[in-house]
């Protein structure tokens, strides 16, 4: 009987050892951690969106920049593919801008969906309404080229002011449409030992040009000049043409561009010029 007891109370020992001990539930953090662990997430999916974004933003903008496909021969000032291309092209050049008709120029161009470089000089550029007109030029997407500050005859300047006549415009440009430019033409086609450096080292592209008319007596009439333009034996592939700002220039612009057009010539868009 005892040994029977023992073992009853050993067995009730052993039952109750074994019985599942009840814990504690977990407490919830508190809720500054909890808005601490919210803001983490909220910054870090921010943070992702920025990147992302901004990859697809440089995708875009290296998608849609032209490919350079052109250059400016510098022996006879044609423009010349650095690819294979079979199209005949022209380049559309206007010096002397932007004096009394370039704004025009620009949206004529503009209607008829045509690109051309804008040599601009300094003087023009005296009055807030000269400024004002190289802007809106600019803003409508033509490129704008460096004509000097006061077309002067370079090889006549001493080596500081031909430096002048170029850099001084460069930074007047850039103060007015906030890019330097990129193509640099000497007044009168006179480049000079100094002139060449100075473009190297502004990064330019020197060009003169393959023909132009309409300074000359005959040719400042829209008729004459619009049909020398196109029937002229200087009408080649990659023509680099000169036109001014000039009253017969503007009126003879639109037969101009579309005598070229029959002629079979596609026009460069200076934008793809290296």
């Amino acid at each position: 009987m005892k040994r029977l007891l023992q073992g009853l109370v050993l067995t009730a020992l052993l039952t109750g050892c074994q019985q599942p001990v009840e814990e504690e539930p977990l407490a919830n953090p508190p809720a500054e951690e909890r808005e601490e662990a919210a803001e983490d997430n909220s910054t870090n999916e921010r943070d992702y969106a920025e990147d992302e974004g901004e990859q697809e933003a440089e995708e875009q903008e290296e998608s849609s920049a032209p490919t350079a496909s052109y250059q400016i021969n510098q022996a006879n000032w044609t423009v010349e593919p650095v690819t294979d291309e079979e199209e005949q092209v022209v380049l559309l050049t206007i010096d002397d801008a932007p004096d009394q008709h370039s704004l025009e120029m620009a949206e004529t161009l503009k209607e008829l969906e045509k690109q051309a470089i804008f040599f601009v000089n300094g003087h023009f550029l005296a009055d807030e309404s000269g400024k004002e007109k190289l802007k809106t030029i600019y803003e409508m997407g033509f490129e704008i080229g460096n004509h000097t500050m006061n077309h002067a005859n370079l090889s006549e300047r001493s080596d500081e002011e031909q430096r002048r006549e170029i850099v001084e415009l460069n930074e007047l440009i850039e103060e007015v449409t906030g890019e330097r430019p990129r193509f640099f033409r000497a007044p009168f086609g006179v480049n000079t030992e100094t002139s060449a450096a100075v473009v190297e080292e502004e990064e330019m592209i020197a060009m003169n040009w393959t023909y132009g008319y309409d300074w000359e007596a005959d040719y400042q009439d829209a008729e004459a000049l619009a049909e020398i333009m196109v029937d002229t034996p200087y009408l080649t592939n990659g023509a680099n043409l000169l036109m001014h700002d000039r009253q017969w220039t503007l009126e003879a612009l639109p037969a101009i561009i579309n005598g070229l057009e029959k002629e079979g010539f596609e026009f460069v868009d200076p934008a793809v010029i290296q």
